[in-house]
């Protein structure tokens, strides 16, 4: 039989799906994964003074904060994904100076250049500096910050999922908000079929794919945007202008895993259309597909879609 159960976790809409002979049993593995995104959310969340990430922030520019062997990975391949995409993902964002990006009705022009540029002067995973003998972190400049926006869901349902697996949950599917984890199969055997998005409508379907033991994220601007001189703008803010992206609706990331998924849609979102499918094109167990403005589908090279 199919359970499913949603509640709301990390400020974003969590559903977990799985197949059981035993709904108690269902219910007790809900439970497990549902504990599992609450620790790690109280491990990377910025607004509690008790997170590690709190801390780290907090001693920006003082002192390097040791923090245990699961942040300080995490903080590891954050840093090398911001690495290979020359930091279109960059985890110091949280630096961003909001004052200029509020994405509201209220916001008629974009800011100078320059002024955008002092708003992310801040935002430098280089600075992000790691100790591994020490398992330490600290931020070289004050006033930096980290934040896991952009791989914490991800990350979240991948762990969940781990842990499902490590009680015989052998068919399921952690849904973060768009960004899932699915494996084994349905009740008829067949792989999952996962839906894009339509960028235009929230909740209709754009397109549909099966899938086993993989996972799908998706970034989009269909929600939080603004429409300044006929051009439309991404709430996603490029680290390097200080400006928000422009030309693309939505980015849909195929990986082996969640948090792999959900860490790469914004920086292809950041790098284009062009520069965005040649670099998914050079990693071999990633597909995507990008959508821009005008509503054209853009798909790397090994995706098949129904």
């Amino acid at each position: 039989m199919l359970f499913k159960k949603n509640i709301r976790l990390m400020g974003n809409q969590f559903e977990f799906t799985l197949i059981d002979e035993n709904e108690n049993r269902a219910e007790e593995n809900f439970e497990i994964a549902i504990e599992e995104i609450r620790r790690i959310e109280t491990l990377l969340t910025t607004f509690s003074e008790t997170s590690i990430t709190y801390k780290i922030n907090e001693n920006a520019g003082i002192k390097p904060i040791e923090v245990d062997n699961e942040v300080f990975e995490l903080i590891k391949r954050c840093q090398f994904i911001s690495k290979i995409t020359q930091g279109a993902f960059d985890i110091s964002y949280g630096s961003l100076d909001k004052r200029f990006w509020n994405f509201d009705l209220k916001m008629t022009s974009l800011p100078e250049p320059e002024t955008a540029k002092k708003a992310v002067a801040l935002i430098n995973y280089e600075n992000i500096l790691l100790d591994e003998n020490n398992k330490t972190v600290f931020l070289k400049n004050k006033g930096m910050r980290i934040g896991f926006g952009g791989i914490g869901k991800g990350y979240a349902a991948e762990m969940a999922k781990k842990k499902l697996i490590e009680n015989n949950v052998l068919n399921g599917i952690v849904n973060a908000s768009g960004d899932l984890s699915a494996w084994g199969f349905q009740e008829n055997g067949e792989a999952w079929t996962i839906g894009v998005a339509d960028p235009n409508q929230r909740k209709s379907i754009f397109s549909t794919f099966k899938i086993t033991n993989k996972a799908v994220a998706t970034s989009g601007n269909y929600e939080k945007f603004i429409v300044i001189d006929n051009k439309r703008y991404s709430h996603t803010i490029d680290p390097k202008t200080g400006y928000p992206i422009s030309g693309i609706k939505s980015v849909t990331i195929l990986a082996d895993n969640a948090e792999i998924a959900d860490a790469l849609a914004t920086p292809v979102t950041v790098m284009g259309i062009e520069v965005g499918l040649n670099f998914i094109n050079q990693l071999k167990t990633i597909g995507c597909i990008i959508i821009d403005d005008n509503d054209k589908t853009y798909f790397s090279k090994n995706i098949t879609i129904n």
